[in-house]
């Protein structure tokens, strides 16, 4: 089966105005087939809000591309302009389910207006007229077994959290696209609305509307429901991908470990467990890392002495490490 999204060493950076280039992403490489759903975590600067803006084609100054390739069913986008990309790769070849429903949604217009925007604003090729518009949203919104007709003729502000997600959910996959990246998708909601959301995310992919996701959160134990692999990010770095069991039960780089030991679980075992804390900072990206980036917060530092070499990603068992420490 052909891989739909294909990324092979991207690296991404920032240009700050003294001309000081900050590395954000370095050499980030994964494949995903049909069907499959990626869960990317990692604490907040990671490097994760950067990556999704690379595998969407969306290099806005002061955002530039180091290197490397993003490839959608074997077409790059990379190298395309800034109205080839709003026309021909948003929400048609990458959509994105942003975090924060509210903010996503303008306050003065209804939910059916606002999906006619986004229609006009990223089809070039698919000109709906405002009727077909219409009719495509009630039979999506159906689907999810919303009161259709109401929630189209809202404003976001008459509806419920759950229900602005769901809106949201539903106009960013109108046009069906290859990709989906949902940021957060299940952030301030409860846990029954989480339930409904994340069901209704696997029905659209079960029924191809969408081909693939991208599921990114801080909450690691939830991607074991949802993902089929994990990748845990830090400092810019993919540190440990594998499956969503394998990382959340056996996690094997130090910081996935200290990851895992910093979040509550209600898992059977570990609902008395405290959870500790991360001792230090992650390095600064703007300036030159030699050595492991996890080497002045890793337990293991004193007695490793690979610390002072750049790690590279290898096969630990049946997944990716980067750590040369880890057997």
């Amino acid at each position: 089966m052909a891989d739909i999204l294909e990324v092979k060493d991207l690296s991404l950076h920032y240009l700050t105005r003294f001309g000081q280039k900050v590395h954000a992403v370095t050499n980030v490489s994964f494949t995903m087939k049909q069907g499959e759903i990626l869960g990317i975590a990692g604490e907040s600067g990671c490097g994760k809000s950067t990556l999704v803006n690379g595998l969407m084609g969306l290099f806005i100054p002061p955002l530039y591309p180091t290197g490397g390739d993003v490839l959608v069913s074997g077409e790059s986008l990379m190298n395309r302009t800034p109205e080839d990309v709003r026309l021909n790769v948003l929400s048609q070849k990458v959509s994105m389910i942003p975090q924060g429903a509210f903010n996503a949604l303008n306050p003065t217009r209804k939910i059916k207006d606002i999906a006619l925007d986004v229609i006009a604003a990223h089809s070039a090729s698919k000109k709906l007229n405002e009727k077909e518009v219409y009719a495509r949203l009630r039979e999506r919104f159906d689907l999810f077994g919303m009161e259709t007709e109401r929630i189209l003729n809202s404003y976001p502000i008459q509806l419920t959290a759950g229900e602005r997600q769901r809106s949201v959910i539903g106009i960013s996959t109108l046009l069906n696209p290859k990709v989906v990246i949902a940021d957060e998708p299940t952030s301030a909601l409860d846990v029954t609305t989480q339930k409904v959301v994340i069901k209704m995310i696997f029905d659209l992919l079960e029924r191809n509307i969408f081909s693939t996701m991208i599921f990114i959160t801080h909450e690691l134990p939830l991607l074991r429901h949802v993902a089929h692999n994990i990748a845990i990010m830090y400092a810019g770095e993919f540190v440990e991908c594998g499956t969503s069991t394998q990382v959340v039960h056996d996690p094997r780089h130090p910081y996935t470990k200290a990851l895992m030991g910093a979040m509550l679980s209600a898992d059977a075992g570990q609902k008395d467990r405290k959870p500790t804390t991360i001792e230090g900072a992650p390095p600064s990206l703007a300036k030159t890392i030699t050595g492991c980036r996890f080497a002045e917060r890793c337990p293991n530092a004193r007695v490793c002495e690979f610390k002072h070499k750049n790690q590279s990603m290898r096969m630990v068992g049946e997944r990716l490490v980067r750590c040369d420490y880890v057997e």
